[in-house]
């Protein structure tokens, strides 16, 4: 069969099919092309999920007539001279409105400021309008309709228009978090209108507008560097998480990405912080040299390679995790929500209904105790006393009068006055009160102190009688005596066994009987694909997480005023002490403006 060259146009419908996927992929690339022509204002508007209509409008550096005839060609930017180790822009490849005009109908309006008059041109399946004079604001204005009518079969591929326009709202968001002096507004037939005002420098304000005001309250700021690689944004406290990953945010140099690495290390850095099932939400800045990241590596640029992904997935694990060493151990402030809620259930306001029925005395629940009134007549008090009554299990330490004195500031848990049912201690600080879940606190301790032990000393290893033989693959040998050493600190002690196995001579002792050579291949399959080694550690780590749920403070247990205190207090002292190695939350804190709005005094 002879070899022949393709159309242009086949071409171009080639590269769509990598670049342009979906609306929200033709939205992202118009919205990069805005953002690079230094655009302050940008308005997109859809219909039909994107699919019939996708308008990108912006107050850009505009083009001329003749960049606008070189802008639908393939390969032609301004991005870009020779070099791809020097990418500063978040377009560069000179793909998308080429491609975008192969399978829809494109059309760009353009102007530059100070000129007299704007240019049109046209892309309809291909077929190219030659430019000419129009009308039009200084900047850009793209229209893409009916896209991939020329390719029908893609059509079958693209999902509901309620989902194609959610993940446009997706790509507008990631955008406005990475650029917060630029203002955003999504509107359409097929949505309510999203508007995001610039923010300038203040970061965490869009960042409040995208994931909501909450976030502010409950976020910890980072700000690392290790050698050429800096990280910033910030990372909500673990008790402040969701039920999907939807709220992660990574950016490389401005560039929204959903990198695997990036991700993973989120996930490491929250571990034993966040139930099963749960996730952080965090938005994290990378900076790096251009030229140690690959922002090559697929035509939708959202997956990025490094250099050196250990020193990166090693900052962003050791930024969160120092941040929540230091402020994580705080309680998010939607429990306090939760729990004003929960004071209140089926009350919308204090406004109190209608009774149903005549009012009782004997039956209505603030009924007068022991007044000596009874169905409208005075009677004699009481035989018994009211504290004689059956009450809920609720003890406290030590009178607590109105002249009880005001915690220490400085002991932000306050200081203990009561214990509910034998598993809940109130305490009061400056400015309200916490109630701490006794058993997940003392947990907590536990596990920390023992996790503290693991890093001070070789771990305990049990020698096996017969040392067992791995087989593996040479090169993953290779790789897993690279970190012997670490490991042997651990307590697995491991050796070459010819080119392709390994010998396991010890084992910890923490893990009891073990399958040694699934621990190997696991480890070996972790640092092929991350280069780290951080499994085995994972599994001591829920090996402790274990021996401190079973050697913690148990619920019903009585606890003195004393011994209350010493917990409040090793909580404030120790990190991540804000929720249990579940996850949970240890403590709920409520401030004294929220007690008085649930009597109605503000």
């Amino acid at each position: 069969m002879a070899i022949r060259q393709l159309s242009e146009t086949v071409i171009n419908q080639i590269a769509a099919g990598e670049v342009i996927e979906r609306p929200a992929s033709a939205a992202k690339e118009l919205i990069e092309n805005a953002i690079d022509a230094g655009a302050t204002r940008i308005e997109i508007a859809t219909a039909g999920g994107g699919k019939s209509l996708l308008r990108v409008s912006d107050n850009g550096a505009g083009m001329s007539p003749a960049d606008l005839e070189l802008a639908v060609k393939r390969h032609c930017t301004s991005k870009i001279e020779e070099s791809l180790t020097d990418i500063r822009t978040l377009g560069f490849r000179g793909e998308a409105l080429p491609s975008i005009g192969s399978v829809a109908r494109l059309t760009i309006l353009s102007r530059r400021p100070g000129a007299s008059e704007g240019a049109e041109i046209s892309v309809h399946g291909g077929r190219l309008t030659p430019p000419r004079p129009a009308a039009v604001n200084p900047g850009t204005v793209v229209e893409v309709r009916d896209l991939f009518f020329a390719t029908p079969a893609r059509l079958k591929f693209l999902k509901t228009e309620k989902a194609e326009a959610g993940a446009i709202t997706e790509i507008v968001k990631r955008m406005a978090i990475a650029f917060p002096k630029v203002r955003f507004v999504l509107s359409g037939a097929d949505r309510t209108t999203l508007e995001f005002p610039a923010t300038g420098d203040d970061h965490l304000a869009r960042m409040a507008q995208v994931l909501g005001k909450e976030f502010r309250d409950n976020a910890i700021e980072l700000d690392a560097m290790r050698e050429d690689v800096g990280l910033t944004g910030f990372a909500g406290v673990p008790t402040f998480n969701r039920g999907n990953s939807a709220h992660q945010y990574a950016f490389v140099n401005g560039r929204p990405v959903q990198d695997k690495l990036i991700l993973s290390a989120i996930r490491g850095a929250y571990a034993e912080t966040i139930p099963q099932g749960r996730y952080p939400i965090a938005v994290l800045a990378l900076s790096v040299d251009p030229a140690l990241v690959d922002v090559n590596v697929h035509p939708a640029k959202s997956d990025v390679r490094f250099r050196d992904p250990g020193l990166v997935r090693g900052l962003i694990v050791g930024a969160i995790r120092e941040a929540l060493a230091r402020h994580g151990d705080r309680a998010a402030t939607t429990g306090a929500d939760g729990m004003m809620r929960a004071f209140r259930p089926g009350f919308s306001g204090f406004a109190r209904p209608a009774p149903t029925q005549p009012w009782s005395a004997q039956s209505s629940p603030s009924r007068p105790l022991d007044t000596g009134f009874s169905g409208g007549t005075m009677r004699e008090p009481a035989q018994q006393p009211f504290a004689a009554f059956s009450q809920p299990s609720a003890r406290a330490e030590e009178p607590v009068t109105t002249a009880a004195p005001v915690p220490d500031a400085d002991h932000r848990l306050g200081a203990a006055r009561a214990q509910i049912h034998e598993n809940y201690i109130v305490a009061q600080t400056g400015d309200g009160l916490v109630i701490v879940d006794q058993h997940a606190a003392h947990e907590r301790l536990v596990f920390e102190a023992l996790r503290k032990g693991m890093k001070d000393k070789r771990l305990a290893s049990q020698a096996l009688l017969i040392p067992e033989i791995v087989d593996l693959p040479e090169e993953d040998c290779d790789r897993l005596m690279v970190h012997a050493q670490e490991f042997d600190r651990l307590g697995l002690a491991i050796e070459r066994f010819g080119p392709g196995a390994i010998a396991v001579r010890e084992t910890p002792a923490m893990l009891g009987e073990v399958d040694a050579a699934g621990l190997i291949r696991q480890l070996a399959d972790e640092i092929a694909e991350w280069d780290t080694a951080s499994g085995l550690g994972a599994k001591l780590d829920y090996v402790a997480a274990t021996m401190a749920c079973h050697g913690s403070v148990r619920s019903g247990r009585r606890l003195r005023v004393e011994e209350m205190n010493a917990l409040l207090r090793q909580m404030e002292a120790t990190p991540g002490s804000g929720q249990c190695n579940h996850g949970r939350p240890t403590y709920i804190e409520l401030k004294l403006s929220d007690i008085e709005r649930l009597f109605g005094r503000s």
